[in-house]
């Protein structure tokens, strides 16, 4: 991925992560002075939904996801790439009817009302096809450098190559 789609997936995630701290630290503070935002809780449950999404594709970028490799690592490289690459298939193609559901559960949901906060709940819906659309970007991504790396052995899709170093970028 653009090393600019990198940060932005960054700021998004620290900015909302910051947000909800921010909005349940007001909140309490409002409750102990007697008078309670009601709506603090929805929308912090909202922010919550998105940056876990959000949160969900960067770790995929970086291969951060748990996996139980134990069997798959005995195989060589080659069968690695070709079973990974399987497995991006099956999940992109999920994730495509997860994007094409949750806009349907949009366009559904958008006259319902997200508890007291007045917002639409198509809000909340339509993270999931948000999510799912930015998954499969990093997975498609991942595919992607992998395979055009395929010759040095250097990159798998899901999973890191054993002589890889763990990731410690931003």
């Amino acid at each position: 991925m653009s090393s600019i789609v990198v940060k932005i997936e960054f700021v998004a995630g620290a900015a909302l992560l910051l947000a909800i701290v921010v909005l349940v630290f007001i909140a309490a503070l409002m409750r102990f002075l007697g008078d309670p935002l009601i709506w603090s809780v929805d929308l912090a449950q909202l922010l919550f939904i998105w940056l876990c999404f959000v949160g969900a594709a960067r770790t995929m970028r970086l291969k951060g996801h748990i996996g139980v490799d134990l069997a798959v690592r005995m195989l060589g490289y080659r069968y690695r790439l070709w079973l990974e690459t399987a497995q991006a298939v099956i999940f992109v193609a999920f994730l495509m009817v997860l994007t094409l559901e949750g806009y349907k559960l949009a366009v559904a949901n958008k006259e319902r009302v997200f508890g007291y906060s007045g917002m639409s709940y198509a809000w909340v819906t339509i993270a999931v096809s948000f999510g799912s659309i930015m998954l499969s970007l990093a997975i498609v991504a991942n595919a992607v450098d992998a395979w055009r790396k395929r010759a040095s052995r250097e990159k798998l899709i899901f999973s890191q190559v054993d002589a890889e170093p763990t990731i410690t970028e931003l």
